[in-house]
């Protein structure tokens, strides 16, 4: 069923029924009344052609006048559109890959268990821009904001332990961090640092980074891994064998609770793998991504053939009227 612009003209179809009226009354008026004995002589009197067409014109204008009524009337078919602005959010991930995250408390280690539950996260933030920085005793960029998750999540299954020297420097990694992100334009943005051990290297300090964080508007969570007390950790003997040993964790709690603080963020402590799925389920659900939906119609014109019925039409009739019927016995 076609929707119309201007339904209102549509009213003008009434008319047709007084045009009806007027033309049968005239019709009547001009019939002519001969006082006769008997008809007899018309009766074998076949009628022409013309007797039966001649009310044709009148109902093809009739017609004719309906349908240009209609297609002044604009009728049209709609389909409903919508459209989807998403306002994304600027995440950057901090990752600690000091030889101490190889402890054995995740599984199969930490550094494992970090990168598989960071490729979920990665995948579920669709319209987001994700860069990646590593650091250990020293910080670079692995991956810059991008929205290619496919590009991203390849870096960084490259990632691993010991590719950098080693060490734990917290305010080199979120340092760098935060040059990635201060030029960012994104309504939100977010530094996400996940570090297992102690800042002990690197030239510039945490607090000096967490300053500069604050200073450009930057949120940070910070994420502190590892089990409470002891961890199991392999360690090289001298005869080549990998041995398992208890170490204690040591994870300035502190330093991180310090950092989030001044940044607006928050501090999780993450002891398996579980808890670091949610932990990240929990900053899934903190960074919510903008969206609105608008929704509009696109309207496809269809009074095209009702107005050349009407014209066709009123042609034919044109036709009828001065030729076919004068032509007709």
């Amino acid at each position: 069923m076609p929707e119309f612009e201007y339904p209102k003209i549509l009213y003008l179809l009434f008319l047709i029924l007084p045009l009806t009226v007027w033309y049968i009354f005239k019709v009547l008026r001009q019939k002519v009344s001969l006082q006769i004995s008997t008809t007899m002589a018309f009766a074998r009197i076949k009628k022409g052609l013309r007797y039966y067409l001649q009310h044709i014109p009148f109902a093809l204008t009739c017609i004719a006048v309906a349908a240009i009524i209609v297609a002044a009337a604009r009728p049209r078919s709609s389909t409903k559109q919508e459209t989807i602005d998403t306002e994304g959010i600027d995440i950057v991930i901090a990752l600690d890959v000091s030889t101490s995250m190889l402890a054995r408390d995740f599984k199969p280690d930490r550094i494992e268990a970090a990168k598989k539950i960071a490729i979920q996260f990665i995948s579920e933030r669709i319209s987001d821009r994700i860069g990646l920085v590593i650091f250990a005793g020293e910080s670079f960029t692995q991956c810059p904001l991008t929205t290619d998750k496919a590009t991203l999540i390849n870096l960084l299954n490259e990632v691993h332990a010991g590719m950098i020297t080693d060490g734990t420097a917290i305010g080199n990694g979120l340092a760098t961090a935060v040059a990635r992100l201060k030029d960012s334009n994104a309504k939100s943005r977010v530094i996400i640092l996940l570090t297992d051990g102690v800042h002990n290297a690197g030239e510039i300090s945490p607090t000096m980074a967490a300053e500069m964080a604050e200073q450009y508007k930057l949120r940070v969570y910070t994420i502190g891994v590892g089990t409470e007390g002891m961890a199991p950790y392999p360690v090289q003997t001298y005869f080549g064998t990998t041995q398992i040993q208890n170490v204690p964790v040591e994870i300035d709690e502190e330093l991180l609770k310090d950092i989030s603080s001044k940044t607006d963020g928050k501090y999780f402590r993450a002891t398996s793998n579980t808890k670091l799925q949610e932990i990240y389920q929990e900053i899934n659900a903190l960074e919510k991504t903008k969206t609105s939906i608008d929704s509009f119609n696109i309207y496809e014109e269809e009074y095209m053939p009702y107005a050349l019925i009407g014209l066709g039409l009123l042609l034919l009739v044109i036709l009828l009227r001065l030729f076919i019927l004068k032509m007709l016995p």
